[in-house]
């Protein structure tokens, strides 16, 4: 029949893995041209390096040399940890990439890096399981997922995380943690304590004690806005370390970084530090039983503070230096100073431009030069001749 070409692929949905550590895995359905169909399993980051090589392959077709030819799709990149969203969201793309590639002329589509990606693997017949730990959990999408690629069906998605240290509960509504304890988050709440669940218990924990299991970075953590965002202060807090603040009720105060271990960095005049979340309401909001009565309660513990943390990464989580926070909204106020004087000089400049034009000098006509004598007598009239000779 001659050689194996792909007549169409399908993003099924994905998979949610345990072993040997927590990730997630796209199913693909593909179809050959001798009508066969498999499934297959591939990670984002394995799609990502094969569009790599596809685009140094094909440099045209890419828009390497001229961005006006490109043919093959756009891919994001990965992100520094993926996560249960970021591989949701994804789908969308990954489904109109896939339909792209297959109508693509056949010296990319049919070439043989595109079919030895998607040939079935070993691990494809018989994926690497652990049955003590947990059984992937399949999420699948709808028939009208080109509608909203968003919607999918399955069993509610628990994000897992690990204890990284021993955490005694101080109420009734909270859970005590050993480290290495696995907890499925049930609600992550914006001011630093998780609802969670571990076995046949429930509580709130403190997000400092927990770190996901696919890499040490947050993916859904926000990045900092020095432009800042008006809040006011709901109940004084006195610092205890030194990169916190001291506030009283009633201040207002500029959050620059909003941080999942309810830890934000804020901004009062030209200082920064960090202030727990939960005793700060945006401007013009206002204030609800369930927020004052959460104000009640003790401020969560900080990363910094925890004892014998023991993470699995090597490498620790991308932390900002609160030096670095102060450097930048520093630079940022004196930007936004800079900007104000700008506008204010263009405005002065105009005000210059519209003057009367009675105050300006009139500008005197150039006086022409005497015409040479040779000039005259080649030119000129007899009578005029004359008066030279």
């Amino acid at each position: 029949m001659g050689d194996a070409f792909i007549r169409h692929i399908e993003l099924l949905g994905y998979e949610k893995r345990f072993f040997p550590s927590q990730h997630y895995v796209y199913m693909f359905l593909v179809k050959w041209n001798d009508l066969s169909e498999k499934v297959v399993y591939r990670r984002f980051t394995e799609i990502y390096e094969f569009h790599k090589a596809l685009k140094e392959m094909f440099p045209i077709e890419s828009g390497d040399i001229n961005i006006e030819n490109r043919i093959i799709p756009h891919l994001p990149a990965p992100k520094w940890f993926d996560g249960q969203r970021s591989t949701q969201n994804r789908q969308g793309t990954l489904a109109e990439y896939c339909y792209t590639l297959v109508n693509l002329p056949h010296k990319i589509s049919r070439c043989l890096h595109v079919v030895n990606f998607f040939k079935v693997r070993h691990d494809d017949m018989n994926p690497v399981t652990d049955s003590q730990i947990k059984k992937p959990e399949v999420f699948l999408l709808t028939k009208d997922s080109k509608k909203s690629p968003t919607d999918i069906t399955g069993p509610i998605v628990l994000q897992t995380y690990r204890a990284i240290a021993d955490y005694e509960k101080s109420s009734t509504s909270e859970m005590a943690l050993k480290a290495g304890d696995m907890v499925d988050v049930v609600e992550k709440s914006e001011n630093g304590w998780w609802f969670c669940q571990l076995k046949n218990k429930r509580g709130w924990v403190p997000a400092a004690y927990l770190e996901p299991l696919d890499g040490p970075d947050e993916s859904e953590e926000q990045e900092p806005n020095y432009a800042g965002e008006a809040y006011v202060v709901q109940k004084s807090y006195t610092a205890v370390e030194e990169d916190e603040l001291t506030l009283k009720e009633g201040d207002t105060i500029e959050v620059i970084h909003k941080l999942l271990d309810g830890w934000w960095v804020i901004r009062k005049d030209e200082t920064t530090g960090y202030y727990p979340s939960m005793y700060l309401q945006k401007a013009g909001e206002v204030s609800t039983a369930v927020k004052s009565e959460l104000r009640n309660r003790g401020a969560p513990p900080r990363r910094s503070t925890i004892r014998n943390v023991k993470s699995i990464h090597k490498q620790g989580r991308k932390q900002i230096s609160q030096e670095t926070y102060r450097r930048n909204s520093k630079k940022y106020i004196q930007n936004q100073r800079k900007m104000r004087g700008n506008s204010q000089n263009k405005a002065n400049v105009i005000i210059e431009k519209n003057e009367p034009e009675d105050n300006k000098p009139k500008a005197q006509p150039a006086v022409p030069p005497r015409p040479s004598k040779d000039l005259i007598l080649n030119r000129c009239t007899e009578s005029t001749r004359r008066k030279i000779l």
